[in-house]
């Protein structure tokens, strides 16, 4: 049998297209490569870093506004310099006025120690003046003082004391600083 002529011619045709559009993407694929090789050729005469040809100028009003831009940065970090550098100056001496409060702090805080320290030395020996009276003598002295002052002295006695002074006192006089006595400690936190 002979073989069939149409289906020969077929595939024949179609290999001929493929071959057409194959070669027509191969001539788009090197179209530039002449002009690669030729500016390769050129750079490699005048060196890749060779200067350009012309470089314009940009224009004058974006000239001078890059200008004012860059006086007014350089104003703002001038203003900023020195605003920090007041800042630092303001941070120094703070801080040495905080140390000089606490050492007028620490200073206070021993004075009043030690005023704390004689007047309670100055009560003690009071105390121990009135312990040494006899109670008749003291309950003149406690009936001449404020009540508050003596509810103080009072509660600093013995009790045995403070109790021989207050019989001797009159009983209102002695009611109000029995009274004082029992409520100094009434406002007291509880816990």
């Amino acid at each position: 049998m002979m073989p069939n002529l149409r289906s020969v011619f077929g595939y024949g045709t179609l290999a001929v297209i493929a071959l057409c559009l194959a070669s027509g993407a191969a001539l788009r694929l090197g179209q530039g490569i002449g002009v690669a090789f030729a500016l390769n050729a050129s750079e490699r005469e005048t060196g890749p870093s060779a200067a350009p040809l012309h470089c314009p100028e940009p224009p004058e009003r974006l000239a001078e506004a890059l200008r004012e831009r860059d006086r007014t940065v350089t104003a703002r970090e001038t203003s900023l310099n020195e605003r920090l550098a007041a800042l630092e100056l303001a941070e120094r001496a703070l801080s040495q006025r905080l140390n000089e409060l606490a050492a007028a702090e620490e200073a206070l805080a021993a004075t009043l120690a030690i005023a704390d320290g004689a007047t309670e030395n100055d009560l003690s020996r009071l105390t121990a003046v009135f312990e040494a009276m006899k109670p008749a003598e003291a309950s003149h002295l406690f009936a001449a003082m404020s009540p508050d002052f003596a509810a103080g002295f009072l509660a600093r006695l013995r009790p045995d004391t403070a109790a021989a002074i207050l019989a001797g006192l009159p009983p209102e006089t002695a009611y109000s600083i029995s009274v004082l006595v029992a409520g100094r400690n009434a406002l007291a936190p509880k816990d």
